[in-house]
């Protein structure tokens, strides 16, 4: 059976004040990459082990989060939650007491963890306990507020980083206060008990979203990875680092608040097209900039592209899932997402050292252009075949 039983107020602030955890878990270190990079540079590799100090957490996530979705499914929502800021606040706060780099990579690690739970839980509670507008209108709310949570940590972690590299690990501790809330206000909600031998393999569409998901991810988290080497080539300090990576998640506030009002008027593929569209239009003005303004200005394109896409995947997902599968089904979008994360290092490094981090954020721009225009292109034609 569904829930019948509306959230209270209480429950639903509780959710909206986890959706930033997600967000910043790795990017709330990017200010700290260029003195992380200083303070090891006596360990072999440490360029990319630095980088990988943010995007280990998102690996992390990646494979843990098909494991929170069945935990969801079977033992509850609430438990999962509970469990998953308990762990963010121990081992997010850790790095703030870790001078070895390799240590510090396994205390990334155990925050990936975290988040795989913290995220599957927040998206299958909120797909739970709403349907039809309702749904769409809370889940471009939780995608505001993880993008608001991004406006106000990342500044904060940068002038945090002025000070020390290790400042930033601090601002972790917020989960341990919405713990105590979910502790006191939240309920596990009623749903269908998964059926026997219900497993097998997921529909082609639901597959073609995780992929999306995770090429637009890989794409997007140039800006955390890449930007603050970017900037440092214009003077620019670890505040102005995380001040200008912050203009991302602000216009990400304006697309999630969208979302529901352009839901209303677009189908989901046209929403998705524009949003990539967005994305690529940024990023090939961030790597054609000549100024940090400019630099901004592309930002904040890209970043109202996510604040669209991610609500609009979501509702897809939710939509297409039974009730019984709903956690397992949504966490493979977290996989799709924090794999494109962890990749998007590793996958954009040839093309920094062939052509420079700006080369590739042209070139990546002109890539998700061409797909966006490609995507519209092909929605025309099916659908000028459908009036036939």
């Amino acid at each position: 059976m569904t829930n019948t039983l509306a959230p209270t107020r209480r429950a639903r602030g509780t959710v909206l004040a986890a959706a930033p955890l997600t967000i910043m878990a790795a990017a709330i270190i990017a200010p700290s990459l260029p003195a992380m990079r200083e303070d090891f540079a006596d360990t072999p590799g440490s360029g990319l082990l630095v980088r990988l100090a943010l995007t280990v957490t998102s690996l992390a996530i990646a494979i843990s989060a098909p494991l929170s979705g069945i935990v969801a499914d079977r033992v509850g929502r609430r438990p999962l939650l509970l469990t998953g800021l308990g762990l963010y606040a121990v081992s997010g706060t850790a790095g703030f007491f870790v001078d070895d780099l390799y240590l510090l990579l396994i205390t990334r690690a155990g925050l990936g963890l975290a988040v795989g739970g913290i995220m599957t839980a927040v998206s299958t509670l909120i797909t739970d306990w709403f349907t039809g507008e309702r749904r769409a209108s809370f889940l471009g709310l939780q995608q505001a507020f993880a993008s608001l949570g991004g406006v106000v940590f990342l500044p904060l972690a940068g002038l945090l980083a002025t000070v020390s590299w290790h400042a930033p690990f601090w601002i972790y501790s917020v989960s341990a206060i919405v713990a105590v809330f979910a502790l006191v206000s939240l309920r596990e909600p009623e749903r269908n008990s998964p059926a026997a031998g219900e497993g097998g393999r997921l529909p082609a569409r639901i597959v073609g979203i995780y992929v999306l998901a995770l090429v637009v991810t890989l794409v997007f988290y140039m800006a955390p990875t890449q930007l603050p080497f970017l900037l440092e080539e214009f003077g620019s300090g670890p505040a102005v680092v995380g001040a200008v990576v912050a203009g991302s998640t602000l216009t990400g506030v304006v697309g999630a608040l969208a979302f529901p009002r352009l839901r209303r008027r677009l189908g989901p593929t046209a929403i998705t097209t524009v949003s990539v569209a967005l994305m690529g239009v940024g990023w090939l003005v961030i790597g054609t900039a000549g100024t940090v303004v400019q630099v901004v200005a592309g930002l904040l394109a890209g970043g109202l592209g996510v604040g669209l896409v991610v609500p609009n995947l979501n509702l897809r997902l939710a939509e297409a899932a039974d009730p019984a599968r709903r956690g397992r089904v949504l966490s493979g979008l977290v996989t799709g997402i924090f794999l494109g994360q962890f990749l998007s290092p590793l996958v954009v490094q040839p093309l920094v050292q062939g052509i420079g981090i700006a080369g590739a954020f042209t070139w990546s721009g002109i890539a998700l252009a061409a797909g966006a225009a490609l995507a519209a292109l092909l929605s025309n034609r099916n659908n000028g075949k459908e009036a036939r």
